[in-house]
């Protein structure tokens, strides 16, 4: 069966005869041939190349055409940090630097680099028209806090109807994005907001819920199929998220697959995700690689699971071992024959720390997948950046990327199991969820007692 109907029957909870399989490549894709992300993400004729050579290598049903949240950001005012080897970053907010909400228009279809993406639609959907196009749009909460920066989390509860007039605005920017992208040809419009996770299941049905299920009514009355993205641990949002009215929702590793699969099918809606992507894809072996998916496709079965990595896929990820993914999900007989074969596991050396606290400082230890990609540790780094400059010199800090080996080893070592989180001096204090700051000094004053 051609991917895109594979895709439409999982989305739409029929029993599919193979399990469809969507690799969330991005700036990966750049790597793939030979670019770096700032390269690959600034050009429709790179975007276009790099995403063949996924399909040619990966046989997928579906692919994204872009991966990359900070689009609508940059069109909107946000100044951006670009890398060889990520997504560009935001690192201004237009709303702290003396614009007003009254200020911000929504972008045309030609702002930026919002025509490049719809470009490179138009040249997929017309080279592949039975593979699912995705076209990514930023969500709502997620392009707040691009706008507005970590000021939010104290506005949702300060000033509420400033709030909600943010939220407006950044739906009605991504209407005209999922417009764009369906006109352009997009299947799916997948809605990425991984900032959700941030918040607790009250404070999304106040600011999240009716935006995000209008918008997801507006893709559906388009004509098209929603996704609604979020990564870290949004364990506690997955029935909100579900309320939203999606035709699927996508999490990383952070959530159990179980857990997920069992909520979503009971609201009539799609799954899919979660194979690891630090540890098996980029760190791990085909085999690795092999075995993480298998057990993913296990877990998700027949009927409304879509197979895919937990998020944007590293761009160091070995090809090699997404080709082993792509191998496997079309060949039930290596399905079988792994399945007969006994379950290896990767043992992860744990570090000696003994030298790395301090008798006199607190020292904290920021685990995430890379703050430099990841908005939601993007924003708990810097959460801790500005909660630490009162205390000077008694306070010392340090990310821990699990995109590194050395980064694995620290989350296993101080027994971290969510990412973003923070330790201090060993004691596991903030999981998943940017605390606000003054939450985090009283934190840092409580352990500086104990010194």
């Amino acid at each position: 069966m051609k991917g895109l109907e594979l895709i439409k029957k999982a989305m739409r909870l029929e029993d599919v005869e193979r399990i469809p399989w969507v690799p969330f490549v991005g700036a990966h894709a750049g790597a793939m041939i030979g670019m770096t992300a700032t390269e690959f993400l600034k050009s429709s004729d790179n975007l276009v190349k790099g995403v063949n050579k996924a399909i040619e290598l990966y046989n997928p049903d579906g692919i994204p055409v872009a991966f990359d949240l900070q689009i609508e950001a940059e069109a909107l005012g946000c100044k951006l940090g670009w890398a060889d080897d990520n997504p560009p970053a935001v690192i201004s907010h237009p709303l702290k630097e003396g614009k007003t909400i009254q200020d911000l228009k929504v972008p045309c279809a030609c702002a930026g680099r919002i025509s490049m993406v719809m470009d490179a639609t138009r040249k997929l959907r017309e080279q592949h028209p039975d593979l699912a196009l995705y076209g990514l749009i930023t969500g709502p909460f997620t392009l707040a806090l691009h706008l507005l920066g970590t000021d939010i989390f104290m506005n949702m509860m300060m000033d509420p109807d400033e709030t909600h007039k943010l939220m407006r605005f950044c739906t009605d920017v991504a209407k005209m994005m999922a417009g764009n992208y369906i006109e352009s040809g997009a299947d799916v419009v997948a809605l990425v907001d991984p900032m959700t996770s941030q918040i607790d299941p009250g404070s999304f049905e106040m600011f999240v819920t009716p935006y995000v299920t209008e918008i997801n009514d507006f893709i559906r009355e388009a004509g098209a199929l929603s996704s609604f993205f979020v990564c870290g641990n949004a364990k506690q949002n997955i029935e909100v998220m579900c309320k939203t009215k999606p035709d699927n929702i996508s999490i990383d590793e952070n959530i159990p697959l179980d857990f997920v699969r069992d909520i979503a099918l009971a609201n009539n809606v799609s799954f899919g995700g979660n194979m690891q992507l630090t540890v098996v894809l980029l760190m791990g072996d085909e085999e690795a690689a092999r075995r993480d998916a298998l057990t993913c496709m296990d877990i998700g079965g027949k009927r409304g699971f879509i197979l895919a990595p937990g998020c944007d896929l590293a761009m160091a990820t070995p090809v090699k071992n997404l080709v082993a993914v792509a191998e496997l999900v079309h060949d039930e007989i290596l399905q079988g024959e792994l399945r007969a074969s006994e379950a290896t596991a990767m043992n992860i050396e744990l570090l000696d720390l003994n030298n790395h606290w301090d008798k006199t400082k607190v020292v904290i230890d920021i685990i995430t997948l890379d703050s430099s990609s990841c908005a939601p540790c993007q924003y708990m780094v810097d959460a801790v950046s500005r909660a630490v400059e009162s205390f000077g010199d008694k306070v010392v800090y340090k990310e821990h990327r699990i995109k590194e080996m050395h980064g694995v080893q620290m989350m296993a070592t101080l027994g971290v199991k969510n990412i973003p989180t923070i330790v201090m001096d060993g004691s596991i204090e903030f999981i998943s969820q940017i605390p606000p700051i003054n939450d985090i000094k009283a934190k840092i004053t409580e352990h500086l007692a104990k010194k």
